[in-house]
């Protein structure tokens, strides 16, 4: 199944678990299932932006944008982290107001059945989502799949406390729980808005990728002494990968096989790193690269 098929399987699961929870809500008049139906709100919003952006990133590069649109990814987390906080605010004036004024709750057993249920969909969902999104790389993917564990752990944490209240009497639980419930998604709200501001500020390769990188380039280095490499610099654009580096070589080499040279190099790099993009400068050995050293650290020298 490819990505965009996930998402849409994610819009149609939050409009079911939206109907679950908001009749759980119904039936119970609870403020905390109210906070739970809200988040799932936003399942679908997220989800439908998601999947538009990961279309957009999948277009191939045209005249306006000859390195693609892979970054069009970074947008979803930032828009659905963004939407995650309007629905945190949403849900704190819907708690404090109840909190002010209590109300006992009624049919708590088929509402929290129906609560569970719309969980289990939901973890399912997004258990199969995250490891889709590490296997392709796709940011958009794992921001979704991430929000929906969210939303497992706050109907989990929403069930525990109505079931106390069902027990305690302490009609207060309810909307202090959806306090709790807001707070926690607030904090998974700041860890997406970190994520693609990060991805649109070019950050570096997971240090796995990097690692394979280094050793890659060790091979070649060990194999002729006279092959030095330095000034490799990486960078991740949604689901493609970049590293950028200079080959030296001895300056008696023929073109013809430096070029040879270049291209084992570069196949080396993209079998050790699928859906690597390699950008190879050569260079003579007596000849330095003058660089921002700042920006752009050696590595593998």
């Amino acid at each position: 199944m490819q990505v965009s098929s996930y998402l849409k399987l994610s819009v149609g699961v939050a409009v079911v678990t939206i109907a679950l929870k908001t009749l759980a809500w119904w039936l119970t008049g609870s403020v905390g299932l109210l906070s739970d139906a809200l988040e799932s709100l936003v399942n679908v919003a997220g989800a439908s932006f998601a999947l538009a952006m990961v279309t957009l990133a999948a277009r191939p590069p045209d005249e306006e944008h000859p390195y693609g649109h892979h970054k069009a990814e970074y947008f979803s987390s930032g828009f659905e982290g963004v939407l995650i906080l309007v629905a945190a605010l949403a849900i704190v004036w819907a708690a404090v107001h109840r909190l002010l004024q209590p109300q006992p709750l009624e049919e708590l057993g088929p509402g929290l059945a129906l609560s569970v249920v719309s969980s289990v969909l939901n973890g399912v969902l997004a258990w199969a989502m995250l490891r889709k999104a590490r296997e392709h790389h796709s940011m958009a993917l794992e921001a979704d799949a991430r929000h929906l564990f969210t939303d497992v752990w706050t109907s989990a944490g929403v069930v525990g406390g109505l079931v106390a209240v069902h027990f305690t009497g302490w009609l207060w639980l309810d909307p202090v729980l959806a306090i709790a419930v807001a707070l926690n998604i607030v904090r998974e709200a700041l860890h997406l808005l970190k994520r693609s501001a990060d991805g649109l500020m070019d950050h570096a390769l997971d240090p796995q990728d990097q690692q394979r990188i280094d050793e890659t380039l060790q091979r070649f280095r060990h194999a002729d002494p006279r092959v030095r490499f330095d000034h490799v610099t990486t960078r991740r654009a949604g689901a493609r990968r970049f590293v950028d580096l200079h080959l030296h070589l001895p300056a008696e080499w023929t073109l013809g096989r430096a070029a040879r040279m270049r291209g084992e190099v570069e196949r080396a790099l993209m079998a050790a790193v699928p859906g690597l993009r390699a950008t190879i400068q050569l260079l003579s050995s007596d000849i330095e690269a003058h660089v921002d050293e700042r920006h752009h650290p050696e590595a593998a020298s």
